[in-house]
């Protein structure tokens, strides 16, 4: 199985309908979660959890999301489908979502200021686009392993011969990027515009 990645960039809010309808498509505990986040920060969760919802129904037929649960180290995964991996990362405007046959991680950050005192306390650029690579790449490598995020991002692992890192070109103002196993093919990314998404589902 390829690693399929797809991503949308939110370039309006959800109306209440269409926030009504992906919640519907959620399984129950994911659900109550977000019941829980204030409205305006529901909508980037809403379309990963949609943009991995897609992608099950066009490559499995899978009408919902099955039950998920969380791993040692708090990894999600699908306790009642073993070989199916999936990551999921969102930021201010935009989704990404990774499914595989392998343990994946995926990240995307947007572009914006930082404090020039924080890159140096990671052992990253200060500042802008090489700052974000640098993180992005970090918590994908964490997340496809389920390790601590936080030490990850604190101090990078070093390569490790079983994993491969892949840099993303998502939207302009954006940094992300996809860790898997090394013999994992990787399929073309998928761009969908939130109208697409949207119609795919609802």
């Amino acid at each position: 199985m390829s690693l399929e990645l797809r991503t949308v960039r939110l370039d309006r809010p959800l109306t209440e309908t269409e926030d009504a309808a992906l919640t519907a498509l959620l399984p129950p505990a994911r659900a109550e979660r977000l019941a829980h986040v204030r409205p305006e920060a529901r909508q980037e969760p809403l379309c990963a959890y949609a943009l991995l919802a897609l992608a099950l129904r066009e490559r499995f037929g899978w009408r919902e999301i099955p039950e998920i649960a969380l791993a040692e180290g708090g990894k999600p995964i699908f306790p009642r489908h073993p070989d199916l991996h999936f990551n999921l990362s969102h930021t201010r405007g935009a989704v990404l979502a990774g499914l595989a046959g392998s343990p994946v991680g995926v990240d995307v950050e947007r572009i914006r200021p930082i404090r020039p005192r924080t890159g140096e306390l990671l052992g990253l650029p200060e500042a802008g686009e090489d700052f974000f690579r640098g993180w992005v790449r970090r918590e994908a490598r964490a997340k496809r392993t389920g390790t601590e995020v936080g030490g990850a991002l604190r101090r990078e692992p070093p390569p490790v011969p079983e994993e491969a890192y892949h840099p993303l070109d998502l939207f302009p103002g954006y940094a992300a990027g996809a860790a898997c196993s090394a013999g994992e093919t990787l399929a073309p990314l998928r761009r969908h515009p939130l109208e697409e998404l949207l119609e795919g589902l609802l």
